[in-house]
């Protein structure tokens, strides 16, 4: 700035007021100002202006894997945000891991962010978040709540997603219905077949262990999976795909058999819209949960001291023929 101001035969001061878009500068020297730093190349030091204002302009995320679908769209609704707020975002995957999910946290307290966004990795230490936020962390949880810490959350409704969707496939005449979920230490997993065995129990069907698997997709041996369930005399005729990874999987080990299933999945993904037929989805609105977020973080970050917030979206039911085959019970 100072050789700005040499530049132009300013003072200090008058670049400051340009810089910093303020007022009172007059036209004559706004234009040799402007002129200098377009000839010098100068950039605003935004580190030192941060030290300055005691923020580093900076959030973080936590999320379990930036490159599924759903945190994708997640991250994109916080971006957006915190540009409005002339923030940026620094965004990790957990990978489910507790032990790195603490380890990230960490490492963007250390690095002075303003606030954080995390959806926690199942078995994370709740009593060292609990001791961030009494610190006076700036914290919001998506996708699943901590037990027993009292902060902001926002969820989707996947409980009541599952049993609607459970119920779709009960409406077409299916009583056999396979469910595939994530691991039992995931929330949403957990919630999504606690709805699907409501909706089974609701329609007066027995809920079976055997058509239930729950594991991680990316590890688990689809067709070896697809094949047990779908052994025997009374197999499913349907399946219910717990995410959208267990969807991807599945219709892959489904491209080259000849069981004619109905099938639908919790959480859309690209492409399912195309295939013929379409595949039905219940739909969660991941952009929704990052915007209301990161809107939550940033009143928290600006000393919002109101009661937290528990938000918790509907989900939405898309028929697109995949699950609307005709079970064996299907009216007539």
């Amino acid at each position: 700035m100072n050789d700005v101001a040499a530049h132009a035969g300013v003072s200090l001061k008058t670049v400051s007021r340009v810089v910093n878009g303020l007022d009172h500068v007059r036209p004559d020297k706004f234009e040799r100002v402007t002129r200098a730093i377009e000839t010098l190349g100068f950039r605003r030091n935004e580190y030192a202006r941060q030290l300055r204002q005691g923020t580093t302009a900076t959030i973080g995320l936590v999320l379990e894997d930036v490159a599924d679908p759903f945190y994708s769209l997640l991250t994109r609704a916080v971006e957006d945000v915190a540009f409005e707020r002339n923030h940026v975002v620094l965004a990790a995957s957990s990978a489910e891991d507790p032990l790195r999910a603490r380890a990230l946290i960490e490492s963007f307290g250390a690095r002075g962010v303003d606030g954080l966004i995390v959806a926690p990795a199942g078995g994370i230490d709740a009593g060292y978040l609990r001791s961030e936020l009494d610190a006076g962390s700036s914290m919001v949880f998506v996708d699943r709540p901590v037990s027993g810490i009292d902060a902001d959350t926002v969820l989707v409704d996947s409980r009541e997603g599952a049993q609607r969707g459970t119920e779709h496939l009960i409406g077409h005449g299916h009583r056999r219905i396979a469910f595939f979920g994530d691991d039992e230490s995931v929330y949403t997993a957990t919630e999504r077949r606690a709805g699907y065995r409501a909706a089974l129990e609701a329609a007066g069907i027995p809920f079976d262990d055997r058509l239930v698997v729950m594991t991680v997709p990316s590890t688990a041996p689809t067709s070896e999976l697809l094949d047990r369930v779908l052994a025997g005399p009374d197999a499913p005729t349907a399946l219910f795909s717990g995410n959208n990874r267990w969807s991807v999987r599945l219709l892959r080990a489904l491209r080259d058999r000849s069981d004619r299933l109905a099938f639908l999945g919790f959480d859309d993904f690209e492409l399912s819209d195309v295939l013929n037929p379409g595949i039905t989805v219940i739909a969660q609105d991941a952009s929704a949960v990052g915007r209301i977020a990161a809107e939550l973080l940033f009143r928290r970050i600006t000393g919002d001291t109101s009661p937290v917030q528990r938000v918790q979206l509907a989900t939405r039911l898309i028929p697109r023929g995949s699950a609307e085959r005709p079970g064996p019970f299907a009216a007539r």
